[in-house]
C-alpha cells in the first residue's frame, strides 16, 4: 500500500559490514565508511561469524566506528556456540561501552553442520535472544525477516509467526534478506501488516558486485535470483565496468520502484565497497551532509 505521506521526506538508510580479516581489507572497510559516513545513515551494523570466530574483531570494528566518526554502530548477536550468561555478558559490555543497537539473530549453524541445533544452555531461537536483550538492557534491537521464506520453515505462515515471535518479543524492526522481485516484499509487507505486524520491514538491498557470489548467497538463505537478472549479466564476466553499471541500475529501480510504494528506509548489504551503495542512495535523493560527524543517533524507532 502506497504512503503519499512518505513521497517528501528524506529516506532513512543502513548500512552493513562485515570484520575484515586482513590490514588490506580494513584499509578497505575504513574507506568504505568514510565515504558512506556523509549519508547520514541511521546506523550500521557489523556481522558476527556464524560460529562466533569473528567476535572479538565484531567488536573491535564497532567500537572503532563508535569512538572515530558519528554514526551509530549496531554489532550483529547470535544464538550460536555460546550459553545465555556469555550472550548477556557481551550485551552488558557492549551498553557499558555505549552501545545502544543490537542486531539479534539466530546464527547459521557452525561450520560442518548440516543443521541448525541451539546451543546447551544458550539461547534457543532469536525470538528468545530478543527477550535476553530486554532483560539486560533497553537495547534498540533489529531482527531478520524472509520476504521469500527462511530456506529451514516449515511454511510461509510459520516464517510469519516466528517473525511475529521476535517483534512481539521486543524488537523494533525487521530487516529483510536480500531480494528482487518488489513485488514478493510488497506482498510479504501485506501480508505481515494483516497478521497483526506493525513494526517496520525494512528493504534488504543488497548491490550486485559479483554474480558468482551472488549466487552462492542466495543459494544459503534461500533467495531467488530471476531469470531475467542471469541474463542481465550473461557474457560480462570479463567485463567489470559493464557489470557496475548494471548492477547499480538494477537496484535502482528497485528501490525507486519501493519509493513508489510508500517504502522509506532502505538497509544495504555493502559487502564493504562504498561506489554502488553511494550511487544508489544518491538516486534515491540522499547528498551528503557537510559535517560527517553529524549523525542520526537520536532517530530512534
Amino acid at each position: 500500500m502506497q504512503n503519499p505521506a512518505n513521497k517528501n521526506l528524506r529516506p532513512l538508510v543502513s548500512f552493513e559490514f562485515f570484520p575484515p580479516k586482513t590490514e588490506a581489507s580494513e584499509m578497505t572497510l575504513w574507506q568504505t565508511v568514510q565515504r558512506l559516513a556523509p549519508l547520514q545513515p541511521r546506523f550500521v551494523s557489523v556481522t558476527y561469524g556464524d560460529d562466533g570466530s569473528t567476535r572479538d574483531r565484531t567488536h573491535r570494528i564497532v567500537s572503532r566506528i563508535n569512538a572515530e566518526t558519528g554514526l551509530t554502530a549496531s554489532p550483529h548477536l547470535t544464538c550460536v556456540e555460546a550459553t545465555t550468561s556469555e550472550v548477556d555478558g557481551i550485551a552488558k559490555a557492549y551498553w557499558d561501552e555505549g552501545v545502544r543497537h543490537i542486531v539479534a539473530l539466530r546464527g547459521d549453524p557452525p561450520h560442518g553442520a548440516k543443521n541448525y541445533v541451539p546451543y546447551p544452555g544458550g539461547y534457543n531461537y532469536a525470538a528468545d535472544l530478543v527477550t535476553g536483550l530486554r532483560r539486560v538492557a533497553d537495547f534498540e534491537i533489529s531482527v531478520a525477516a524472509y520476504p521469500e521464506v527462511h530456506p529451514e520453515a516449515k511454511s510461509p505462515l510459520a516464517d510469519l509467526d516466528n517473525l511475529k515471535r521476535k517483534l512481539d518479543a521486543g524488537a523494533n524492526r525487521a530487516i529483510t534478506q536480500f531480494f528482487f522481485d518488489a513485488d514478493k516484499y510488497l506482498r510479504f509487507r501485506d501480508l505481515a501488516t494483516t497478521a497483526g505486524i506493525t513494526a517496520p520491514i525494512v528493504p534488504g538491498i543488497l548491490p550486485i558486485a559479483n554474480f558468482a557470489s551472488l549466487l552462492r548467497f542466495a543459494a544459503a538463505c534461500g533467495a531467488a535470483v530471476p531469470e531475467w537478472l542471469h541474463s542481465k549479466f550473461e557474457g560480462l564476466d570479463d567485463d567489470p565496468e559493464t557489470r557496475q553499471m548494471i548492477s547499480a541500475n538494477v537496484a535502482i529501480e528497485l528501490v525507486q520502484r519501493l519509493q513508489k510504494e510508500g517504502v522509506n528506509e532502505f538497509h544495504f548489504y555493502t559487502l564493504n565497497r562504498a561506489e554502488l551503495t553511494y550511487a544508489i542512495c544518491y538516486a534515491l535523493g540522499l547528498r551528503p551532509q557537510t559535517d560527517p560527524k553529524v549523525a542520526t543517533q537520536g532517530d530512534t524507532a
